[in-house]
């Protein structure tokens, strides 16, 4: 290990290869072993062989991988993708063993940032700016270059969506973000190298995976939702919906349950949560 390259981690766990040279593998098997983690490069070594990952070369960090049920049995693992090779990992504390990964490859990279770029539904003015990176549990945080900071929390993300622009005269990935600055929905887009695009969404996807808006819900029960969404008081949604007070009570009520709005005091004053926003925004899309 050379003087520039420190060691972040290193744990025993388990680990399988399940695509090689472009290819599924189909004698998926687990094997334990040592990883090892330094800010240039990811180890897994076993009995049966080392692998080394230059962290220049992993591609994406996901989740789950069932290629057959010998994998499925492990509950808790990432895969990292390295372009024509894919490996899952596994061990006690997964979770901040990807954060750590994560931090590698992004802390102290400039990537650029457009925010707002949307602010209650409306697109805003606003130019592409240079920005530091740094992620940590549960945010992602920009220091912009202008002096101001911008910060997403993860739990917070509505949707998180992923595309091809040109951004100063050259194609780019582009990430667009839903999240709340002020009690208010915005939408920040980030740009940059694919491998960065690709880790930061790895990062904000596990608000959007949590707040996916998969959940039945009537039609008043929507008209209420996109008139929060559209900045109406609950104070004046009765009116504004011309429904009695009491049922929008108990639409609150239910609401609240499906952990679709939290209840900011008694007498009921709400905001929509992260799953409201994508709810609301999808029914409004619809109409």
């Amino acid at each position: 290990m050379s003087r520039s390259e420190q060691k972040l981690a290193d744990v025993t766990g388990k680990f399988t290869q399940v695509m090689r040279d472009g290819r599924k593998m189909s004698d998926t098997n687990w094997s334990n072993g040592r990883i090892v983690l330094s800010n240039k490069r990811l180890v897994i070594a076993s009995n049966d062989g080392k692998k080394t990952m230059p962290l220049s070369e992993i591609k994406s960090i996901k989740g789950r991988y069932d290629v057959n049920q010998t994998v499925a049995k492990v509950s808790d693992y990432i895969s990292i993708n390295t372009g024509a090779d894919v490996h899952l990992i596994s061990m006690a504390e997964v979770n901040e063993f990807e954060l750590q990964i994560q931090k590698a490859i992004l802390d102290g990279e400039i990537v650029l940032i457009k925010h707002p770029a949307v602010k209650g539904g409306v697109v805003q003015d606003t130019s592409w700016s240079k920005a530091r990176v740094k992620v940590d549990t549960g945010v992602a945080n920009f220091a912009v270059e202008n002096g101001s900071f911008v910060q997403i929390e993860v739990d917070d993300v509505g949707t998180v969506e992923s595309e091809e622009r040109t951004i100063l005269s050259k194609e780019r990935p582009v990430i667009e973000a839903e999240h709340t600055e002020d009690g208010s929905s915005v939408q920040t887009y980030l740009s940059g190298g694919p491998q960065n695009c690709a880790v930061l969404k790895s990062v904000l996807d596990k608000g959007a995976e949590k707040n996916a808006s998969q959940i039945d819900l009537s039609g008043k029960e929507e008209e209420v939702l996109m008139a929060i969404y559209s900045g109406v008081s609950p104070f004046e949604v009765p009116e504004f919906l011309d429904i009695n007070t009491d049922e929008v009570e108990e639409i609150y009520e239910r609401l609240i349950e499906l952990d679709v709005l939290e209840e900011v005091r008694v007498r009921r004053e709400v905001a929509l949560k992260p799953r409201g926003r994508n709810i609301a925004s999808e029914a409004m899309n619809s109409k």
